[in-house]
């Protein structure tokens, strides 16, 4: 079943994300301490995940490393291809900056 992500509030994410996550834990049968001591991180950090709350992506990234699921961040934010013709502008040169046009004020 594909959720629709769009149609949900960020505080719904955030509790399916945590669902998720502790799903695979048991899945992979570690206690909440385990996975905290694995990942670096306090168990309370786990706890909080697992209950949908907020936390900062350092505390996100050690849990997915130990539940080898670090990979599917690609899918998340994959790498943005260049088309044929934005290749030929470029001339294979990346931009380093985008400027505003000028703007009469």
């Amino acid at each position: 079943m594909t959720m629709d992500w769009v149609s949900m509030s960020d505080t719904v994410i955030l509790e399916e994300l945590g669902k998720r996550i502790k799903e695979y834990r048991l899945k992979k049968r570690y206690t909440q301490q385990n996975l905290a001591d694995r990942a670096g991180i306090s168990a309370f950090s786990i706890s909080k995940i697992e209950k949908g709350q907020p936390v900062s992506i350092s505390i996100i990234i050690p849990v997915l490393r130990v539940l080898r699921l670090l990979d599917n961040l690609e899918m998340l934010l994959p790498t943005i291809g260049i088309s044929p013709v934005e290749a030929l502008k470029l001339k294979g040169k990346t931009p380093q900056r985008i400027k505003n046009p000028k703007s009469n004020y």
